[in-house]
């Protein structure tokens, strides 16, 4: 089982999350509800989880096709729900950047495999019901 610890750092709406290896992470609320903006929002971090889970993958996998990467850039946009509590993801698009010798159909089929059967934050998104897109760049 994991372990995540999450404290209060402040008087106002930041915390920290630690994992049980020690690495941190600084979240906090924007000044417009109070906080401080001294660390990233906690919806934000879950489109980062995105980007490191499919990151992840994508990279085991084409190290394992002898792809040659000097460069591998996520850049990821999604919109939220209007009106609701929670506001959840709605559409998240995500386009993956990728330089050096790397085969554009091996880097499509890695990202396939990431978003569609690996990653488990992309699956998580899904179940909530958010359209996850993606997209491949390619350039030497």
């Amino acid at each position: 089982m994991i372990k995540i610890e999450v404290n209060r750092v402040d008087e106002a709406y930041a915390f920290e999350g630690k994992d049980n290896n020690g690495h941190l992470v600084r979240m906090d609320g924007a000044v417009e509800i109070g906080g401080n903006n001294s660390g990233i929002r906690p919806m934000q971090l879950l489109l980062m989880s995105l980007g490191g889970c499919s990151g992840i993958d994508i990279v085991s996998i084409l190290k394992k096709q002898r792809q040659e990467l000097t460069n591998f850039n996520i850049s990821i946009e999604g919109e939220r729900e209007q009106g609701k509590e929670p506001a959840l993801w709605k559409q998240v698009n995500v386009t993956f950047k990728f330089t050096g010798n790397v085969d554009a159909e091996k880097a499509k089929k890695a990202c396939a495999l990431s978003i569609d059967k690996y990653c488990s934050v992309a699956a998580t998104l899904r179940a909530a019901g958010c359209v996850v897109d993606w997209k491949v760049e390619v350039s030497q």
